[in-house]
């Protein structure tokens, strides 16, 4: 079955190294996604997310602004950050999510920690679903190579970025009754 990702409900955060010795944590909204979902054989499911580059924010604008220009991103060349998966296995009580992240036209493997959080029914008499995910990649594979050597040694950014994201996911009869309750408060 096929889920919607709720863009209300799911977010993606990065952590990276600054100066060798601190943490900067920063969002990037997830534009579209879809989740096909086989309830009886998980490992047949597939995911397919793509992010909005110049949604990044680290909560200080002019760092932003270099995350979003050719330095890093390029969000004005390429617009989305893409995930399509390849495989899904049991790993102890969870599974692990593979499959291809693009980033700037690279496209590299990952491997994610996926944990499942249930489903649950909603007002509309559709079902809610939700995950969470993490991994870490090496921005460097990706060709985000920008970066200045400090003077005391080590580097202005570190090179692996932590990735967590937790996805709300709406099925068909969810997304139905969603677009009704919008329509009519709209009229209202």
């Amino acid at each position: 079955m096929t889920w919607q990702i709720d863009l209300a409900h799911s977010n993606v955060t990065l952590a990276v190294k600054h100066m060798m010795v601190t943490t900067v944590r920063g969002t990037l909204a997830i534009a579209d996604g879809t989740l096909d979902i086989d309830e009886e054989h998980p490992e047949r499911s597939t995911v397919e997310v793509r992010l909005d580059a110049a949604s990044i924010n680290t909560g200080l604008e002019a760092r932003d602004a270099h995350l979003r220009s050719a330095d890093f991103l390029d969000a004005q060349t390429f617009p989305y950050l893409t995930f399509r998966s390849t495989a899904i296995e049991k790993h102890r009580d969870d599974h692990r999510l593979h499959g291809e992240l693009t980033i700037r036209d690279v496209t590299r493997p990952v491997t994610l920690d996926l944990e499942f959080g249930g489903v649950v029914p909603n007002l509309q008499g559709g079902r809610r679903a939700a995950f969470n995910a993490t991994t870490k990649i090496n921005r460097e594979d990706f060709g985000l190579t920008w970066n200045v050597a400090l003077e005391q040694g080590g580097w202005l950014v570190g090179k692996e970025i932590k990735v967590e994201i937790d996805i709300a996911a709406l099925d068909q009869v969810e997304q139905v009754g969603q677009v009704e309750q919008e329509a009519a408060e709209s009229a209202a």
